[in-house]
């Protein structure tokens, strides 16, 4: 039996499963099997979870009638014509100095930009060197297999700067960004690969609603990449994460669903620019993403950090109360970490990241 099968089974309740099942579920559950969707309703209930499928799990399901999976057509891996670009992209990523040109001894930046989510898990709360060391930041510095050389990464991510706060070239903290930039003998034209973490707050209106928040952050992500490219004029590639789960949330600064369905705003956006390449048709909440025409870099997912609680994803990754602080929406260090780990790991494996992310490696 699948994984995918045990853990919508479980949603569903065991008593519609055969009962050759049921041996199965004694053993697996370590107990006797529990009554009609016992085990979902009572998690629920303890905010432990929220009955929802990660959108990497939901694949061909479906959330209100939306599809899952990262890509188009329901999958997690993004068609051949969009990444074949990418690696274009990755292969364009060269050393420069801080006019922008090409120089042996120059430098190529990974920037953070987004919120206090984005800037607690890739460096530190503060946002101030030196990072915390289990932070994708501090996991970077201590291995030895990441570049040092001509990688320079860099946060400018801030507490309390939600997306409306970065979709405009001229935005403070933008200018915020240029300094730490600065401080560190860098420029915005080093800066050629971006991570974007960002959420608005307290969304009110859920899918379907045509107003619902997630077609909002769509349109405000697709504002920052165009106002990235507008800042960063060699900015090639920028990767996008969702939010982490929201369940345990005490406030309405950003709970589920939203949280879950920050997922769709990003997987939407990114499709929004496979389309518009493939077809020409510009998305209208996303607009122009062209990256062909240096309107905006070439867009996919980072990791992606929504799992449903202490319910396991397909992967393992879950969540528990002790993964956030006193108000159940910011991560503290067991949360910090776990999506510290996951940014370490994606950019030292994804095909578009590990030849410019790694020593000793070259684009092709």
């Amino acid at each position: 039996m699948t994984f995918a099968f045990f853990r919508a089974s479980l949603r569903r309740g065991v008593t519609r499963l055969t009962p050759c099942l049921l041996p199965f579920l004694l053993v697996a559950c370590g107990g006797n099997a529990p009554s009609e969707n016992s085990r979902p309703q009572d998690a629920q209930a303890r905010g432990l979870s929220t009955g929802n499928i990660p959108l990497n799990d939901l694949l061909s399901g479906t959330y209100k009638g939306f599809t899952g999976g990262l890509y188009p057509q329901a999958r997690n891996t993004m068609p051949a014509a969009h990444s074949n670009a990418g690696l274009v992209q990755a292969g364009a990523i060269q050393p420069l100095n801080v006019n922008g040109q090409p120089s042996a001894s120059g430098k190529y930046v990974l920037l953070s930009i987004g919120m206090s989510h984005a800037t607690q898990e890739f460096c530190s709360h503060t946002g101030a060197l030196p990072c915390d060391a289990w932070t994708f930041m501090g996991r970077a510095a201590l291995d030895a297999s990441v570049n040092k050389s001509t990688l320079v990464i860099a946060n400018a991510a801030r507490s309390g700067q939600v997306a409306d706060t970065w979709d405009a070239s001229n935005d403070t903290n933008y200018d915020l960004a240029r300094d730490v930039l600065e401080g560190q003998g860098l420029s915005e034209k080093q800066v050629q690969i971006v991570w974007i973490k960002a959420a608005n707050i307290h969304p009110t209106v859920a899918l379907p609603a045509s107003n619902a928040d997630a077609y909002q952050l769509k349109t405000s992500l697709g504002n920052i990449l165009r106002a990235a490219k507008t800042r960063y004029p060699n900015l090639k590639q920028a990767f996008i994460s969702s939010r982490s789960y929201a369940g345990y949330a005490e406030t309405a600064l950003n709970p589920e669903p939203y949280a879950y369905e920050s997922g769709f705003a990003v997987k939407w956006l990114v499709e929004a620019q496979i389309r518009q390449k493939a077809n020409g048709t510009i998305d209208a909440q996303a607009g122009n993403l062209d990256y062909s025409q240096g309107v905006a870099p070439w867009a996919a997912w980072g990791p992606y950090p929504w799992a449903d609680g202490e319910l396991p994803r397909s992967d393992g990754l879950t969540w528990a109360r002790g993964d956030f602080g006193r108000d159940g929406t910011h991560p503290i260090q067991p949360g910090e970490s776990k999506v510290g780990a996951m940014l370490l790991d994606f950019f030292k494996t994804s095909p578009h990241t590990r030849c410019w992310f790694l020593a000793g490696q070259t684009c092709p």
